[in-house]
């Protein structure tokens, strides 16, 4: 793999992650919930997307190589 490429995918899953975790604040302000619960969430959010494509990557490695 060339760094271009796992530069390129590891800004792709932040974006992901970021796309992600402020739509889940926003779902959870809309649902009247408070601006640390909805941080809270978006955090979450934010910290399991990273989490799953760090658990696909490592079984996509091994195969691949």
């Amino acid at each position: 793999m060339t760094v271009a490429v796992v530069l390129l995918t590891t800004a792709l899953v932040t974006v992901v992650a970021l796309l992600a975790a402020a739509g889940t604040g926003k779902l959870a302000r809309m649902d009247n919930a408070s601006y640390p619960t909805a941080l809270t969430r978006a955090a979450t959010t934010f910290a399991t997307v990273i989490t799953l494509a760090a658990a696909v990557t490592g079984p996509l490695a091994a195969l691949l190589t």
